[in-house]
């Protein structure tokens, strides 16, 4: 069959200071080419709307899937369905990805027949056979579907993250793809799932807590596969099995593959297996990103990071030493004040790391969306993106986002002000000399995207598509949360709870 598979447009937070390939669509795309369907794949981070209309009319997909791990493009999605409706009507159009796993029936709903089913759940055991019935004229029995007629089998895992492989030389325009100053920058999966239970965190509810490994041959093969200088580590917390970690190094040092990498880690993790994270510098581990999430244990605790300040204090000082440039976020809390704010902001002039902030934000399939849920001041999906309050805040919301964008705009001066001016000047020469403009354009963006007079304005759009409030559920049982069932998991290796 011929499938067409498309990735949503960027959001907000990825205008500046990233924009990756869509992994998990690439996996999507390699499955079903390996059970021999014709696979076209299409970025509208990197392409435009024009571009995936002119695919369907000429591709004439049978079917078309739309990836939604971000609820904040769930209303550009159901548009698109129905243009794709328009376009191609016989084809059958579908939905799959984290987020809209969590919401399946609802969305379903909202698209009123311009979606014929969404996948709940990993979307490499699906594709094939969703095809398959598509061929044989029926969908009943593709794990994890949500039709109009109900739900069918749960959700299956891969009994390997091995393989598919990323069907990377599907997607035009890949030098578009960066993080910070990596630029351009491919992506890699060593590990899927998280056996942490952080509150905010929907990564262990949609796996189960299960925890997954590659071979070190595997990524080792496919390491040496990307063309990109710089890799982007996707795992959700890097080298938690410090052995795996050791036997990947193992295999790029006798591949002799040389790259910059960028990961994220766990404080932790970092402290208790350093030696791991000093061979991954050799190897050219330039960057990493620490959830700090909060400075304080009151804030830690309210999150259930199972980290104390001192652990993330020494975690930061651990990585100066290696010579690791750290990126730091914080969660910002709707509660805060404009001193809580200012002593952010201090806590951000005081460190050399860079500190990002996200607005606290309950998802569905998170714990805090059973808690906070009925607190909700808006349920526009499109604010749902973390750059958005949207439960209420203690200070007027226009002086919220006012203190916010002070905050992160003055974090940002320290890093592109003229102290940093010939460090930056240097990166960008650098990149420019190899016709990359991405980092270019991220540095002079900041103001025309982080606006709060433009975050404001966004809450008072009309609103067509409403995220569906959570029905009752005790999360006294989490495995109630989880999309994959650990008793059905396929994969080897599933890692305890921490």
């Amino acid at each position: 069959m011929r499938l067409l598979l498309v990735h949503p447009s960027a959001l907000m937070y990825s205008e500046i200071f990233l924009r990756l390939e869509p992994l998990g669509l690439e996996r999507v795309a390699g499955a079903a080419r390996e059970a021999g369907h014709e696979v076209r794949v299409i970025d509208l981070q990197v392409s435009k709307h024009s571009d995936l209309e002119r695919t369907m009319i000429e591709f004439e997909p049978q079917a078309i899937g739309f990836s939604l791990n971000y609820l904040a493009n769930v209303p550009e999605a159901i548009e698109l369905a129905h243009r794709a409706k328009q376009l191609v009507p016989s084809a059958h159009v579908f939905f799959g990805g984290h987020s809209v796993s969590f919401v399946a029936q609802e969305v379903l709903e909202q698209a009123e027949g311009a979606v014929d089913s969404v996948i709940r759940g990993e979307g490499e055991p699906a594709v094939g056979p969703l095809l398959e019935g598509l061929a044989q004229g029926g969908v009943d029995g593709v794990p994890g579907i949500v039709t109009a007629d109900g739900r069918g089998p749960g959700p299956q895992m891969l009994h390997s993250i091995d393989t598919p492989r990323p069907a990377r030389d599907l997607l035009a325009h890949r030098r578009r793809y960066f993080i910070g100053e990596l630029d351009p920058c491919a992506s890699i999966e060593f590990t899927r799932g998280c056996p942490w239970d952080c509150s905010f965190c929907s990564a262990w509810t949609f796996y189960g807590r299960s925890y997954r490994k590659a071979s070190p041959e595997a990524a080792g093969e496919e390491m040496a596969s990307i063309r990109e200088s710089s890799v982007f580590i996707v795992d959700d917390v890097a080298f938690i099995r410090p052995e795996h970690g050791d036997a990947i190094a193992a295999e790029i040092e006798r591949r002799r593959i040389r790259k910059r990498y960028y990961l994220e880690t766990r404080a932790d993790v970092l402290l208790r297996h350093p030696e791991i994270f000093e061979r991954w510098t050799r190897l050219g581990l330039q960057y990493m990103f620490l959830g700090m999430e909060a400075i304080d244990a009151e804030g830690l605790d309210l999150y259930r990071k199972r980290v104390t300040p001192d652990d993330n204090f020494k975690a930061l000082e651990l990585a100066r030493k290696m010579g690791i440039n750290v990126a730091i976020n914080l969660i910002v809390d709707p509660g805060w004040d404009e001193e809580r704010f200012r002593v952010v902001r201090d806590f951000a002039l005081s460190v050399p790391e860079i500190v990002h902030l996200t607005v606290m934000t309950p998802y569905p399939g998170t714990e805090v969306w059973h808690t906070e849920s009925r607190r909700l001041t808006t349920r526009d999906y499109r604010l749902f993106d973390i750059q958005h309050a949207v439960v209420p805040t203690t200070l007027p919301l226009d002086v919220f986002y006012r203190e916010l964008v002070r905050t992160q705009a003055v974090i940002n001066r320290k890093h592109l002000g003229l102290r940093t001016a010939f460090g930056a000047l240097r990166v960008l020469s650098g990149n420019l000399m190899r016709g990359q403009t991405n980092f270019a354009r991220m540095l002079w963006r900041f103001n025309t995207v982080y606006n709060p007079e433009r975050q404001l304005t966004d809450h008072y759009r009309p609103v067509q598509y409403e995220l569906p409030l959570p029905r009752r559920l005790d999360v006294g049982d989490r495995r109630k949360l989880y999309i994959h069932d650990r008793k059905a998991t396929h994969g080897r290796d599933a890692a305890p709870a921490e």
